[in-house]
């Protein structure tokens, strides 16, 4: 599909209710196929100011470009939905992407990526309320835990009543943990070792007044071997999340194919390492990743 940018912006510059309209049309699906497994395409990067993928600082930049390669990405055999902000998902809507789909919103982006305030990780995305009036299927937060920073304690509160605003309507909301820490130049960075991710794990099972509608959404530990033990930690379900785009993506793939063997991983949510592969071939990113399922 190529985007025409002109076309989106003269939609919503004279008929901005049509958003709504494209989401109450939108064909709906249950969370997980019939395999009981789950293949998100994520992009929901832009919103906290991380636009790079690799060696490429503004790579996500270019709506348009994103857009036809998420386009390229949902229409592959095996992808059940896509994850991002609100400005996105309107897009997606307006082209008519999302019928079918599994559609998740965005929930805190207000933890900018390089601020000081980093991990006080404001709910600037979508709310519960704008999740359930879109008919969309789930909500994603993310939830960086430094001990060291006040600012993660205010994420851990705002998650609980997330968490809890989101069983009242009885929606999935995918949680995203890690321990994270600040080097000697302040530079943010998650830990991955089996330690750390198993605590992350424990502490964001734990939050709210219920985990009925609690998925975990986690990362493959610096020892892939490690993750049979870490995600023992919990029987909520979980997805593998892709991480940063590398020059060793067949690596990535055996990562995520050991771990997904586990009773509790149901899936992938992987963003940029598919929409932006390293030779260029979206197409086969992606349905190799389908084919670990």
């Amino acid at each position: 599909m190529t985007v025409d940018v002109a076309d989106l912006v003269r939609t919503r510059s004279l008929r901005p209710e049509a958003i709504a309209e494209a989401a109450a049309r939108r064909t709906r699906r249950p969370l997980l196929n019939t395999s009981g497994r789950l293949m998100i395409v994520a992009a929901d990067h832009p919103a906290r100011g991380a636009l790079g993928v690799g060696d490429r600082k503004h790579a996500m930049a270019n709506r348009a470009d994103l857009l036809e390669r998420l386009c390229l990405a949902l229409s592959r055999p095996g992808v059940d939905g896509v994850l991002a902000t609100a400005d996105i998902l309107d897009d997606l809507l307006l082209l008519g992407a999302l019928d079918g789909k599994v559609v998740m919103g965005s929930m805190n982006r207000g933890g900018l990526q390089g601020a000081s305030f980093e991990l006080d990780d404001r709910f600037t995305g979508h709310r519960p309320e704008d999740i359930e009036r879109f008919g969309f299927d789930a909500g994603k937060l993310l939830l960086r835990i430094d001990y060291d920073d006040p600012g993660s304690l205010t994420t851990l509160e705002s998650t609980a009543r997330a968490i809890d605003d989101m069983a009242a309507r009885r929606l999935p909301v995918f949680v995203e943990p890690f321990i994270s820490r600040r080097s000697a130049e302040g530079r943010l960075g998650n830990d991955l070792s089996a330690e750390a991710v198993t605590k992350s794990i424990a502490i964001a099972s734990g939050l709210g007044g219920t985990s009925a509608y609690t998925w975990l959404k986690v990362p493959v530990t610096e020892n892939p071997d490690d993750m049979a033990e870490v995600m023992a930690t919990s029987t909520l379900p979980a997805v593998l999340l892709g991480g940063e785009v590398g020059d060793d993506q067949d690596g990535a793939y055996e990562k995520w194919r050991g771990a997904l063997q586990l009773p509790t991983v149901r899936g992938l949510v992987v963003g940029r390492s598919l929409l932006y592969p390293a030779d260029g071939d979206v197409a086969a990113a992606v349905d190799t990743a389908v084919g670990l399922l």
